[in-house]
């Protein structure tokens, strides 16, 4: 796939994500914000860069203990989302931008922090991704990757399904193979921790966008998997409803 159809394919699916994404619980969870920011040592000094920013819940977030925040996406439709969202809890000090991520349209040593949050399956050069946000990070700054992170005996089906559920997904890497992916750029091995991202089947069909007719083959896959966790996502019934735990791996790395 050439980089041009993939970012056909974000923007349709984000644009129609915008707003069931920016509102499921799940991804608003506050107690998985905290996590993110007290691991990374985030203070009133440190200005941010979120990289692949989506509706701005993680840059918001940051924003009420850090100086500065800038939100970058390619999706206006999640950049609206960020905007409002910024309005509604009454934030001044962040800045959107528009744009690509490949390159970072910001100075070498802009920022103390530089984090992405469930965007490195999307892409399709994750390395040289990474390598633009070390770029862009001051020296003695952070680094932070928070994305899913299915474990390797588990990474290939997990990834099958999720290319089912979202077409612009690419691939979700296994905890290890983030960590290799640190040392490729030359980043010192990150501090990880962790934390599940929890849902239920329909609720997260109804934030997806799958083609016609795979919606039902992801039904399929996920009642199989009750019986062996082959999705490795902790899939399990609570009455009529089927749910799971997506693993999240969260890194962060000094510059």
């Amino acid at each position: 796939m050439t980089m041009a159809s993939h970012q056909d394919l974000i923007l349709d699916q984000f644009t129609r994500q915008a707003v069931p994404f920016a509102t499921a619980p799940s991804i608003k969870d506050e107690q998985a914000l905290r996590l993110v920011i007290e691991f990374c040592g985030a203070g009133p000094d440190d200005t941010v860069l979120d990289v692949a920013c989506g509706p701005g819940i993680l840059a918001c977030a940051f924003a009420r203990v850090v100086r500065h925040v800038t939100g970058i996406d390619i999706t206006p439709a999640m950049l609206d989302r960020a905007r409002a969202l910024q309005r509604e809890q009454g934030l001044t000090n962040l800045t959107w931008q528009q744009g690509d991520v490949l390159p970072l349209p910001f100075p070498a040593a802009s920022f103390t922090i530089v984090t992405s949050r469930f965007a490195f399956h999307h892409f399709l050069e994750p390395r040289r991704v990474l390598a633009e946000m070390k770029r862009v990070c001051a020296p003695g700054g952070k680094v932070v990757v928070v994305d899913s992170a299915p474990a390797r005996d588990k990474a290939d089906a997990f990834n099958r399904m999720e290319r089912l559920r979202d077409p612009s997904h690419t691939r979700a890497l296994p905890p290890e193979e983030h960590v290799d992916l640190f040392a490729a750029v030359g980043l010192p091995a990150p501090r990880t921790t962790g934390y599940h991202l929890d849902s239920d089947l329909e609720g997260l069909l109804k934030r997806s966008f799958p083609n016609p007719g795979d919606d039902e083959t992801i039904r399929q896959l996920f009642v199989a998997s009750l019986a062996d966790d082959a999705l490795g996502i902790r899939t399990r019934r609570e009455g009529d409803v089927i749910r799971c735990h997506y693993p999240v791996a969260v890194l962060v790395a000094e510059r």
